[in-house]
């Protein structure tokens, strides 16, 4: 066929850059907002920290109202504000930046709470976690304990390299003919130099740390008792052979075993349960495994009341004497500073929508579970997605992101926005109740049962059901695994 030419039309929907920037500034986490916001402060010319407020008028203006009431959030997907219009020139822009401070943010807080200015170096109102303890690691520690022993360098070196094969628990989960082959030493190691070192390191500091696997982790640290601890004997008898008949309480067969007492193994057996099977978490971690809640909810008044907490907003605004300068400039709208005085602006305003939109979501929460801030878990409803979007008049999309990666903080503690949106299960009644009541009843009727002959899990369907609550025997296992409770036959106590 001949070459042709046709002309279509067609729609697109696009996302704006400042859209686009809404829209990933609304799913940050608090920390990665405060980071985001660092970075703008520090490549930004046209953004400053704020210091005409302090913390506590911060907390005083918000009280549990909308943190900008002059920031339109009827949009369709709640991600930045209504009106798309054109932008206006940049000279009016900066005109209006220079003449008066309503247009952009009143935020003044440090993402933690600082009052601070470029180039500040005296150390005042510095982060308080630099003054938190830092536990040492397992590593650290065994590495300084180390140093207290008179060794030649390749006898040290030989531990150093078994220290740093532990795994975090405090394992050795290599096999000792795998690390001589890991470092280049002449002569080559051998596997007695190896043992000799892991004997070492075991008896650095806490017993059980450099065990190759569970039975010898509990050996060390019986080992480590005192020879006249009662059940000794026969504990260390159980953790070198017997573990697996332990864990399936088998007491009469464990008893045969070994030829004990009654009296004697119950004494064991509880010496057993009183060790460490893991006794590298005692140690700190590197990382740092801390939450910031964007919300606060208190009540005030037999009211719940719902504000953005002080400690994530950020203090930042236009710099006024440069946006005056720029405005006075010769072809200002063509200068490349025009493109990051605009940004700055967009930064400013969806950084008020971020919260303006996440404060809305969580007042919405809290109106539909406030049962669960009167009585607790069990009180939780079941809730979805598309409920508080249709209520608030945003997109599902919108809400998805309001709730991923923030937290709020309760008198009952701190959850995640998503625990507020438990599934939905029926009741023999026809009603519903979520899945988060289900687990809590789950919860308060184990820690009732008689240890002695502990419920099953079908026993437990068969309670809910008696309560009106019809799930299946397979759901209750689930939900009792997600809650970390072993099963029945576990659970026994002699």
């Amino acid at each position: 066929m001949p070459p042709t030419l046709e002309l279509r039309a067609k729609q697109t929907l696009a996302l704006t850059p400042r859209l686009q920037q809404s829209v990933r500034l609304l799913q940050l986490s608090s920390l990665e907002f405060q980071q985001e916001l660092r970075n703008a402060l520090d490549t930004n010319p046209f953004l400053e920290y704020d210091e005409s407020q302090t913390e506590d008028n911060a907390l005083g203006a918000d009280n549990g109202s909308s943190m900008a009431d002059s920031t339109s959030t009827n949009t369709a997907d709640g991600a930045a504000e209504a009106p798309l219009t054109s932008e206006p020139s940049m000279e009016s822009e900066a005109s209006a930046d220079a003449g008066s401070r309503d247009d952009v943010s009143e935020f003044s807080s440090d993402p933690f709470g600082r009052s601070a200015s470029r180039g500040s170096g005296d150390g005042e109102g510095s982060d308080p976690a630099d003054w938190v303890r830092i536990e040492p690691s397992l590593h650290e520690t065994l590495h300084d304990a180390l140093r207290l022993y008179q060794l030649n360098e390749r006898d040290r070196a030989i531990a150093q390299l078994i220290i740093e094969a532990l795994d975090d628990d405090g394992y050795l989960r290599q096999e000792l003919s795998e690390l001589a082959g890991v470092v280049e030493i002449e002569p080559g190691l051998t596997e007695d130099e190896l043992t000799i070192a892991l004997r070492l390191v075991q008896s650095l500091d806490k017993p059980g740390v450099g065990a190759r696997n569970l039975s010898e982790c509990l050996s060390l640290q019986l080992d480590a008792l005192d020879e006249e601890t009662p059940g000794r004997a026969v504990a260390r008898e159980i953790v070198t052979h017997h573990l697996e008949r332990l864990a399936r309480r088998e007491q009469a067969e464990l008893q045969k075993k070994i030829g004990c007492t009654a009296d004697e193994l119950r004494i064991a057996c509880a010496l057993v349960r009183r060790l460490d099977p893991k006794p590298g978490e005692n140690y700190g971690r590197s990382e740092d495994n801390y939450v910031v809640p964007d919300v606060i909810v208190r009540q005030v008044k037999k009211q719940w009341v719902v504000t953005i907490n002080p400690a994530v907003l950020p203090r930042a605004r236009i710099h006024r004497m440069y946006a005056e300068l720029f405005a006075q400039s010769a072809g200002a709208s063509r200068s490349p500073l025009a493109q990051q005085l605009q940004e700055a602006r967009w930064l400013i305003r969806n950084a008020q929508q971020r919260f303006t939109t996440i404060q809305r979501v969580a007042e919405c929460i809290v109106s539909h579970q406030k049962a669960f801030f009167d009585y607790g878990e069990i009180a939780l409803k079941p809730l979805v997605l598309r409920d508080v979007a249709d209520e608030l008049g945003l997109h599902e999309s919108t809400i998805s992101r309001a709730t991923g990666n923030k937290y709020m903080a309760t008198p009952r503690g701190i959850f995640e926005f998503k625990h507020f949106f438990p599934r939905e299960l029926s009741t023999e009644s026809g009603g519903t109740c979520s899945a988060a009541a289900v687990r809590a009843l789950l919860k308060e009727m184990i820690s009732k049962e008689n240890t002695a002959d502990p419920l099953s899990d079908v026993s437990l369907a068969k309670m809910l059901a008696d309560q009106g609550v019809i799930v299946a025997r397979r759901t209750v296992a689930k939900y009792r695994h997600l809650m970390k409770v072993p099963p029945a036959e576990l659970r026994r106590q002699a």
